[in-house]
């Protein structure tokens, strides 16, 4: 009796390409194109200069990072316990300067990131360093490209309300302080109104000046309700007793509605 034979003896198991998939990923990125959209969406700020100054701190951080990286990996490849250190150096490093230095902190972020990857086991550290430079630029041109295509077009029309705002704060405090005695509740809620409305106006004149092809807040208004803005404010504390009076003609400077 024959034995029984495949009915396609040369046929072989096709595994699916992936080298199409492959070279999308290269085109966007490296291997590891998570890396570039965590790039590109930490770059988007309040407004454009903000999101430049975001992207360049990004890249040179990444970019110093890489190269730390490359300089401490050896010391990392002495074992387990050196990897967990090294880590936690940077780790520590990361959590003290993010906060305050975006681009120093970068660079600890980045070869903690490139650590973090050995856990599972050791890697080449040129395809590594090479990744995450190019997702970093890669990242770092999409995501000011987004900022540019998608801008704050309102911001004028913000800084306005802001003024309004400000403005009308600034009129209920001035009565109040006219008045021969306000009601010390009424008086804490315009101050506290008015500390609000100054606060906004400044936020939203900062946005609006860093968008670079709109057109910019009317600065001179903005000045102006603010240096009258604080006097007031300044006024409404010292006839709430808060701090010192430093002179009968100073109590009501500018506080007019």
């Amino acid at each position: 009796m024959d034995q029984a034979r495949p009915a396609h003896p040369h046929r072989r198991t096709h595994r699916p390409r992936l080298r199409p998939r492959r070279l999308r990923l290269l085109a966007l990125g490296a291997g590891r194109p998570y890396w570039a959209l965590v790039t590109a969406a930490s770059l988007y700020q309040v407004n454009i200069t903000l999101t430049w100054s975001r992207a360049v701190q990004r890249v040179v951080g990444n970019l110093a990072g890489v190269l730390l990286f490359a300089a401490v990996v050896p010391v990392a490849h002495l074992g387990p316990l050196a990897l967990v250190l090294c880590c936690l150096v940077f780790s520590f490093g990361a959590e003290a300067l993010i906060g305050r230095n975006y681009w120093l902190g970068s660079v600890c972020v980045t070869p903690l990131a490139l650590l973090v990857t050995e856990f599972a086991g050791y890697q080449r550290p040129g395809e590594l360093i090479a990744d995450r430079a190019v997702d970093t630029l890669v990242g770092a041109l999409v995501g000011f490209a987004a900022a540019v295509a998608v801008t704050n077009r309102r911001a004028g029309d913000r800084v306005e309300r802001a003024l309004a705002t400000a403005g009308r704060a600034h009129e209920h405090a001035a009565r109040l302080l006219a008045g021969p005695r306000p009601a010390p509740a009424a008086l804490d809620a315009a101050r506290r109104d008015l500390a609000a409305a100054l606060v906004d106006l400044r936020a939203t004149a900062d946005a609006a000046s860093g968008e670079w092809w709109h057109r910019a807040p009317a600065r001179e208004r903005v000045v102006l309700a603010e240096r009258t803005g604080h006097r007031t404010l300044a006024a409404t504390v010292r006839r709430q007793g808060l701090l010192p009076d430093p002179g009968a003609s100073t109590n009501t400077e500018d506080v007019r509605p």
